[in-house]
């Protein structure tokens, strides 16, 4: 094969980034991806496409998206400051994220998004998902009002055609099995093409393929029992082999290798992503819900936070709870709250004009423990607090376990509905250790590896227990421009 300066495992967004940046140094660069042309894009074909970057104001936004003047100033855009964004990810992972590479996130976040447009990406207003109109006067909440114009596929194509364009040469249906290592160096990437064994020879490698959430050996072994029986949100490519490749010649793991970003998904979804209707599975209005489980209880606070901060640690909430499911619960007061894909021909969904008429509908609970649930909470509800979903309003319970912290109403308006939810598994926080300055991967004893180099999910680190929404691609960006130019420093200095 054409020896390469840079190969890069990998194509969704990370990886898409690390060899846009190598690229434009002048690398020549070739990226390997596991699936045909038609699955490709790792987790980033599946992604939402929010993004959670650092802005005080509207004019920062205005680098990244078209908004018109008098949008700008007739809307209130929320803000996440470097100082806000460090409060969000540091609370939600536990005070456990790595400072430096926490802080090369945080501070870089917007120059990489004004780096990812000028790369074609195109960003629009999140109108739909996190605004709200009060008093005549749009208001966005939970710190991210922009999202990527088709979602993380129409980021990964925008970025595929970029690169197309910049003589990045890829190959599809090429998995890559190890690398090449003289010992000291990593010499390329041996990689399979219709069964057979091809090598890659190259001056540095990127490893930008993702996490272990496809493969549910590792997801046992590392997550816990029960994990293999998780739906998996995204690609079923992600089998945790870049990950694999990096620990066979000595690379440092890192990170929360027992957590994950796991969701309220369809309950009886695909068992991986479908990237023709990736979006029909979300489950994420629970906030406004009830969520019960067989025993017919609740398991958690619902209302906890906004679901940008909850949704990624309540999947395995479900994930625990017998049968490996749960239904939200809402009766017709916050049906027009519910996001779209309730609305879905694949929604697993029972509707009652009684709480008895619905919980004879709710495979799998006990009915009778639902009704007693459904009262006490309703006796619990305080009413004189004001509901306001575009903060945390504090309308809570008072005197029930678990409490509900936020957003609670009765439920006394039919017709009432559940919905069927249980596990979709998005990413593994497990990871290697690399240096924060550039992309480089770390041996065991914190030394880096000439010639390796990675990007995305499969950095450990930065994420522990718990996700702030719309942080992955931004990861992805920040990381995997640096990985790209540091490789192709490396080359360069060679």
């Amino acid at each position: 094969m054409k020896t390469f300066d840079v190969v890069v495992v990998g194509k969704g967004n990370a990886a898409l980034c690390a060899a846009l940046s190598a690229r434009d140094m002048g690398a020549s660069v070739a990226m390997l991806e596991a699936a045909p042309i038609e699955e490709s894009g790792g987790n980033s074909r599946f992604a939402g496409g929010v993004m959670r970057f650092a802005y005080s104001r509207v004019e920062d936004l205005q680098r990244i998206a078209d908004i018109p003047e008098d949008e700008a100033r007739s809307t209130d855009w929320d803000s996440n400051t470097i100082e806000e964004f460090y409060e969000d990810l540091y609370r939600v992972t536990g005070f456990r994220t790595d400072p430096d590479l926490s802080e090369t996130l945080i501070t870089k976040s917007h120059e990489g998004m004004v780096w990812l447009r000028g790369q074609g990406a195109k960003f629009i207003p999140n109108y739909r998902a996190q605004s709200v109109v009060i008093d005549g006067k749009r208001k966005f909440f939970g710190r991210f009002p922009l999202t990527v114009n088709g979602g993380g596929a129409g980021l990964v194509a925008n970025l595929t055609s970029t690169a197309e364009k910049k003589g990045v040469s890829i190959f599809y249906e090429t998995r890559a099995v190890s690398l090449i290592f003289d010992g000291e160096h990593v010499r390329g990437v041996r990689a399979k093409q219709e069964g057979k064994v091809v090598e890659f020879p190259a001056q540095a490698v990127v490893l930008a393929c993702g996490g272990f959430e496809s493969n549910p050996e590792w997801r046992t072994r590392y997550l816990g029992p029960g994990w293999e029986l998780a739906k998996v949100r995204g690609t079923r490519h992600n089998l945790g082999e870049g990950i694999r490749m990096a620990l066979d010649i000595g690379a440092c793991p890192y990170g929360n290798w027992s957590g994950r970003h796991a969701v309220s998904w369809e309950r009886h979804a695909p068992e991986f992503g479908d990237v023709e209707n990736h979006h029909a599975p979300y489950r994420h209005s629970y906030p406004y819900s009830i969520m019960i489980n067989a025993e017919g209880k609740r398991f958690v606070d619902e209302g906890e936070d906004f679901y940008n901060y909850t949704y990624a640690k309540y999947g395995a909430e479900v994930l625990k709870q017998t049968g490996q499911f749960a239904w939200q619960v809402f009766d017709a007061k916050v049906k027009s709250l519910l996001s779209q894909e309730y609305g879905g021909r694949n929604v697993t969904r029972a509707v009652g004009n009684t709480l008895e008429e619905l919980a004879a509908k709710m495979e799998g609970v006990n009915a009778e423990a639902f009704v007693r649930t459904v009262r006490a909470y309703n006796a619990a509800v305080m009413s004189d607090v004001p509901f306001n979903q575009a903060i945390r309003d504090g309308r809570a319970t008072r005197g029930i376990e678990p409490p509900k912290s936020n957003w609670a109403n009765t439920l006394d308006t039919p017709p009432f509905e559940a919905y069927g939810v249980t596990c979709g598994i998005t990413f593994t926080f497990g990871g290697l250790r690399i240096d924060h300055t550039t992309g480089q991967v770390l041996d065991l004893g914190y030394r880096p590896i000439p010639g390796l180099y990675a990007a995305g999910e499969l950095v450990g680190g930065i994420f522990y227990f718990n996700y702030p929404a719309g942080t992955g691609l931004v990861s992805g960006t920040v990381f995997g421009r640096i990985a790209g130019s540091g490789a192709a420093a490396a080359v360069k200095a060679a």
